[in-house]
């Protein structure tokens, strides 16, 4: 398993988001039988940041805790079914998932105002933005549900309390 960080926002070196990002990729690949070879990019940045990010990918200008970009649409085409397991393109490459953008500010906010730890609610954004990148996703409330109830398994091997 690769995660390479980009930092733009030295707080998030300060917080020890590698080894975070690490394990929460780690424990979603494993739950779900991914390929060890596996890469996920992630840009550790701020609201600045991924509010642009936000407004030219979804139009929305305004920031959010996490946004994910597959490398290949994986959704199931039926609502509240799994996606399939992604294949690397080529036998023998690395089997590359997507991007992951998180943003300091919304997290610390959001964490703040939940009365949650910091660490624990950006491990679970992690494991969200994993989850999207291996076709999950919550737009149909079947499809909620499955995410969410996976995202609550894994986050409890972690030792994380079910953040809903």
């Amino acid at each position: 398993m690769s995660v390479d960080i980009v930092f733009e926002d030295s707080r998030w070196e300060e917080a020890g988001f590698e080894a975070l990002a690490e394990a929460a990729v780690r424990a979603a690949l494993s739950h779900l039988g991914v390929d060890e070879d596996a890469e996920i990019a992630i840009l550790a940045c701020d609201d600045l940041r991924i509010s642009e990010l936000n407004s030219e990918f979804r139009s929305k200008g305004q920031p959010t805790n996490v946004l994910s970009w597959p490398s290949d649409e994986r959704a199931a085409e039926t609502p509240g079914e799994r996606p399939d397991a992604p294949e690397p393109d080529f036998p023998d490459a690395p089997l590359e998932l997507g991007d992951i953008a998180i943003a300091y500010d919304t997290c610390a906010r959001e964490a703040a105002d939940q009365g949650k730890d910091f660490s624990t609610h950006v491990t679970h954004l992690l494991v969200h933005g994993t989850l999207h990148l291996l076709g999950y996703d919550h737009i149909h409330e079947k499809d909620a549900t499955l995410m969410e109830g996976l995202e609550v398994v894994i986050l409890g091997k972690m030792g994380i309390s079910n953040p809903y």
